[in-house]
């Protein structure tokens, strides 16, 4: 039988303790909040918003409008349980998943060209079709390197890159491998995209792009239409 959960009221327990036990025991996972309700709940305690924010250190998601589109600016969702940090020894927060402080970001959206690296969209530029403006962000994505160990860089991605590739793992080692394998005149192309650090997309590269987009009875009906098998 488990044990009971502390109550997220005792203030012995440091407020991102508490903040925890608050999220599991009055909000639950896949509802959400809001900013007003979170600093109701913990009157007169200071920088509450950053004690919550540190939960994601330690596995805790815990969505807003930048993950989550359906979200309103103040709203947050609870979206998985991480780490309990309530348990004695669990609060040490995990290698590699530090703050990101001004700095560190301003640095990281500059070697990236102020792009995202997934899609190539720029800030406040509108994605195809919409009236939504990209937002940029920066991402932890694990790299598996040529030996096979692992690491966790930082990459520049939009919101809707970043809210589709949680899982992601980046293989330099296969990619350096496709690489060695391309045909000169290949490679030859690939080098002046490196040179540049951008690839212009043809209308053609463009449409393929929307019709995998397509859900899969669009794109059966584009299949037709074209007299494709």
């Amino acid at each position: 039988m488990e044990a009971p959960l502390p109550s997220w009221l005792d203030p012995g327990l440091g407020t991102m303790k508490r903040a925890a036990l608050w999220l599991v025991s009055e909000v639950g996972v896949g509802k959400t909040f809001t900013k007003e309700q979170l600093r109701a709940a913990f009157p007169g305690v200071s920088q509450v918003d950053r004690r919550m924010r540190d939960l994601r250190g330690f596995g805790w998601r815990i969505d807003t409008n930048r993950e989550d589109a359906t979200l309103d600016s103040h709203e947050q969702r609870f979206v998985e349980q991480g780490d309990p940090v309530w348990l004695p020894g669990r609060a040490t927060r995990r290698a590699g998943t530090a703050a990101i402080g001004a700095g560190r970001r301003r640095e990281v959206l500059a070697k990236d060209g102020n792009m995202c690296r997934s899609c190539g969209i720029t800030p406040g530029e509108l994605y195809d079709g919409t009236d939504e403006a990209a937002q940029l962000d920066i991402a932890r994505r694990e790299v598996v390197k040529p030996g096979g160990g692992r690491t966790t860089e930082l990459v520049t991605e939009c919101r809707r890159c970043r809210v589709g590739g949680r899982e992601l793992v980046a293989d330099l080692g296969e990619v350096i491998r496709a690489a060695a394998a391309l045909s000169p005149s290949d490679r030859r192309v690939l080098e002046g995209w490196l040179d540049y650090d951008q690839r212009e997309f043809t209308a053609l590269d463009r449409l393929w792009s929307a019709y995998r987009s397509l859900p899969e009875e669009s794109r059966a009906q584009l299949r037709s239409q074209l007299g494709a098998t």
